[in-house]
């Protein structure tokens, strides 16, 4: 279950820094990159089991102490750039955390299987009267 934005807003820490791109003068003076730091671990609205999906499946986005990092720079405004990481987040604790359905193997109807054999036969008969005669 995907906790509420509120939730994960206590459980997460951000960073800002410069950063590069767009913005003119602007980048060298204001810190707009912004850098979202989640501790799965520590994430108390997260059951055992929901912690080690999301560790196993996010395994390789996590660092040494188990955090995961969402980093956003693409806006001029710091505002924008922290909704977005949260966005991010969201996004990968939902693909995390879903579980695929069990397939259920459908048996093929014995009709589709019946109109196969006849259009293989009404094709066979076709090309053997394209063959030449032979006389005996």
């Amino acid at each position: 279950m995907i906790p509420v934005k509120e939730d994960i807003l206590k459980a997460v820490t951000f960073k800002t820094s410069r950063s590069g791109g767009k913005g003119g003068q602007n980048v060298n003076k204001v810190s707009s990159k912004v850098e979202l730091i989640f501790n799965i671990a520590a994430a108390d609205f997260f059951d055992e089991q929901e912690k080690i999906l999301l560790q196993e499946r996010l395994a390789g986005r996590l660092d040494q102490q188990g955090n995961l990092h969402v980093v956003s720079q693409e806006d001029r405004s710091q505002l924008l750039n922290k909704e977005k990481t949260i966005a991010k987040l969201i996004v990968l604790l939902k693909s995390a955390l879903h579980v695929q359905k069990k397939r259920k193997p459908t048996k093929v109807p014995k009709a589709v299987i019946r109109k196969r054999l006849a259009n293989k036969q009404a094709i066979a008969q076709k090309k053997e009267s394209r063959k030449k005669p032979q006389f005996d």
